[in-house]
């Protein structure tokens, strides 16, 4: 379990994380004889997939979903085949919807991580059937390292929910695009994530910076 792909990883490789802290979590996720989701070689997916200067736009994440099937290592996004899509999934393309006029057809977002956006989960597996199952596993040294790492230049970070604000409270207001809002889970999507058009306020923010745009609704 503590085997490491390191060339997947690239750059991330070298964050203290997979030296100092990856070998204990590996220990105690091969000790717990519950199904753990997403499946190992898609544990680190996300990273796997973009590398840091690569970045410009970090979405963070809770865990992954407890459902065996849906989650494959990427923050909200699912299997493409999975049906009924996940609820806070369904209220962010709800919101995609009226903020740019279209949502993805699949509840699968690789296709936002190929246009440089981090889909990042605080912590990285989760039991099947236990939400935040895995949270005092450690996972959260990982996520704090990988946002000091992106500190090098501006990027945009959508903060949903009281957990991603506080995760990212060390990232600079100033120098980076925060927005921060509600969860867009269905308990809390009407406080305010509802109407906050984080998709067109990153464009917006990113075409100043001179980035291209990103395409949030169609590969």
């Amino acid at each position: 379990m503590t085997d490491l792909d390191r060339d997947a990883l690239g750059d991330w490789a070298k964050l203290p994380f997979f030296s100092e802290a990856w070998p204990g979590i590996a220990e105690k996720i091969a000790a717990d004889p519950r199904e753990i989701l997403p499946p190992r070689p898609q544990i680190f997916a996300a990273l796997e997939h973009l590398q840091p200067d690569a970045v410009k736009v970090v979405i963070l994440g809770q865990d992954p979903y407890p459902t065996p099937g849906h989650a494959h290592g990427y923050a909200f996004s699912a299997e493409p085949d999975v049906r009924p899509i996940p609820r806070s999934l369904g209220n962010i393309f709800k919101e995609l919807q009226d903020d740019v006029g279209a949502s993805p057809q699949s509840p699968d977002l690789r296709f936002w991580a190929d246009q440089g956006v981090l889909l990042l989960n605080d912590v990285l597996t989760v039991p099947a059937g236990d939400a935040n199952g895995h949270a005092k596993l450690g996972w959260q040294t990982l996520t704090a390292q990988v946002l000091t790492r992106l500190s090098d230049r501006p990027r945009a970070y959508l903060l949903w929910g009281a957990q991603a604000q506080k995760t990212a409270a060390q990232v600079d207001p100033v120098q980076n695009l925060k927005v921060e809002t509600p969860h867009p889970s269905p308990l809390s999507a009407r406080r305010g994530f509802f109407g906050s058009r984080p998709f067109s306020r990153v464009n917006d923010w990113l075409q100043r910076q001179g980035k291209p745009a990103i395409h949030w609704t169609n590969p």
